[in-house]
Parts: C-alpha cells; sequence; structure tokens
C-alpha cells in the first residue's frame, strides 16, 4: 500500500512537473514582448510629435527660402533698373548747364538781331536738349514739373515762399532747380517756391 501511494505521488509530481513546463499557464513561456501595449502607444505618440515637429520645420525653411529668393530677385530687379542712378544724377547736371545755355542763347537770338551763327547755334542747343530728354526718358529719368501741384517732401525741398496770388496755399508758385526721378524714385529733389498766404 505504501509502495502505491508513494507511485501514484511520483506519477502526479512527474504528471504536474511535466505539465508545468509545457502548459500554456506559465509565464515564463509567453513569447516574450520587449515593450508592453502602453509602452508601444507612448513611443508611437512621441514619433507623431516629431514627425508634426519636422514638418512643421520643414515647412518654416521652405518659406524662409522662398522670401529669400524673392528678395534676391527683388534686389537684382533694382540693381538692373537703378544701378545708373548716380551716373543720372550726374548727367542732370549737364542737363541743367545746357538747359541755361539754351535759355540765355533764346535771349539773344530776338527777332531784332540778324546774327545766323548765334541763331544755328541756339537751334542746335534746342535740338541736343530734346534730345537728351528723349534719351533719359528711353531709360526712366524724367523730369517733374511740379509747378501747381501741391507741396511733396518727397520729391520737392523748399527755397522760398512767394505771396499766393491765384494759387492755393501750399502748392508750388516755382522751380528754381528741377528735379528728377528714375523709374518713380526720386534722385534728385525740385528745388520749388511754395504759395503762402500774404499777411498784410
Amino acid at each position: 500500500h505504501f509502495r502505491a501511494s508513494s507511485c501514484v505521488f511520483s506519477t502526479a509530481a512527474q504528471q504536474r512537473s511535466t505539465g508545468d513546463e509545457c502548459g500554456p499557464e506559465d509565464p515564463r513561456d509567453e513569447p516574450k514582448h520587449p515593450l508592453s501595449d502602453c509602452a508601444l502607444e507612448h513611443k508611437a505618440i512621441k514619433l507623431e510629435e516629431q514627425v508634426r515637429d519636422l514638418t512643421e520645420r520643414y515647412r518654416k525653411a521652405l518659406a524662409d527660402s522662398e522670401n529669400v529668393r524673392r528678395r534676391t530677385q527683388k534686389f537684382v530687379e533694382d540693381a538692373k533698373l537703378f544701378g545708373i542712378q548716380s551716373f543720372c544724377r550726374d548727367l542732370v547736371e549737364v542737363a541743367d548747364i545746357l538747359e541755361k545755355t539754351a535759355e540765355s542763347a533764346a535771349e539773344d537770338t530776338e527777332p531784332s538781331n540778324t546774327n545766323p551763327t548765334l541763331k544755328k547755334i541756339y537751334e542746335g542747343l534746342s535740338l541736343i536738349e530734346a534730345k537728351l530728354q528723349s534719351v533719359f526718358a528711353k531709360h526712366g529719368l524724367q523730369k517733374m514739373n511740379p509747378v501747381g501741384g501741391k507741396y511733396d517732401p518727397y520729391d520737392h525741398e523748399i527755397v522760398c515762399h512767394v505771396p499766393a496770388e491765384g494759387l492755393q496755399p501750399g502748392t508750388i508758385a516755382l522751380v528754381t532747380q528741377d528735379g528728377y526721378k528714375l523709374h518713380g524714385r526720386t534722385i534728385r529733389h525740385a528745388l520749388v517756391g511754395v504759395a503762402v498766404e500774404s499777411q498784410e
């Protein structure tokens, strides 16, 4: 009887031992995952955040690069348009001298003066002046004609005040030196006299 019970015990122990080894209940035999579901979800959220962050940075870098490209293009276009600005400033001084000389010659070629040489000189100066203004216009350089218009500090410089006879106060009554614009940008202010109400 003792031998039979010890055999049963031994068989039961063996079955338990064998069952323990191959039974699904043993947590040691379950496939081991390096990360739990919670950890994987957390990692996925972090990766999504990084993707959003990198996408945002990429968009900003793209926008910055487009802004730089546009600014550079504008700079190049301005350089093409206004590269002759200082040359034009010097040339308008020559135009001033030519205009004054032509005016002086016009005064000397009155109908009473029959000097043909002086008349030819005046005609030549007038042709040169017209051609010079035509060349200016071709390259975007224009003389301002502010008489009768409103004073604008961006275009005009006041050198004197004159009584407003038939003009509204604040309007330009006379020009002592012509102003010029290159493609709409003032390169030389017009020196002007502005009409003011006479104080009596």
